[in-house]
């Protein structure tokens, strides 16, 4: 990946998609929007207009495990989502767990209305910073 790569996360839920970028030159994740999960059509095409209008170079999806890292119901369907967009895109695709990213983001916001775009920033941020 070059100095300035262009990075989007998401942070994948039932219901919504918290979305955010960054570059690997500032290394400093922002919120940047929340997809509706509607459908498997909407989310891509949605997630497809991210992809188009960013261009990134790779993405980055939040893995929740439960609080001591064993997998639970939604692992399993943030995997899927980050392999499909992986076939879908031809994007690298990075996994961070994400165990308390959507606490951290409700604390830090304090309110529902913003906290899934807010975890993926707190999980392209840990990304970031582990990296």
């Amino acid at each position: 990946m070059s100095d300035a790569a262009t990075l989007l996360a998401f942070d994948y839920g039932e219901k919504r998609i918290g979305v955010a970028v960054g570059n690997t030159l500032l290394r400093q994740a922002r919120a940047l929007t929340i997809i509706a999960n509607r459908n498997r059509e909407y989310r891509f095409e949605t997630v497809g207009k991210l992809i188009g209008e960013w261009r990134p170079d790779a993405l980055v999806v939040g893995l929740p495990c439960h609080p001591d890292g064993t997998p639970h119901a939604m692992t399993q369907q943030a995997k899927r989502f980050g392999n499909q967009l992986n076939g879908r895109f031809s994007l690298p695709v990075t996994w961070v767990d994400e165990r308390y990213s959507s606490v951290a983001a409700a604390a830090e916001l304090g309110r529902d209305d913003a906290i899934d775009a807010e975890a993926a920033r707190i999980i392209l941020q840990q990304y970031f910073d582990e990296t």
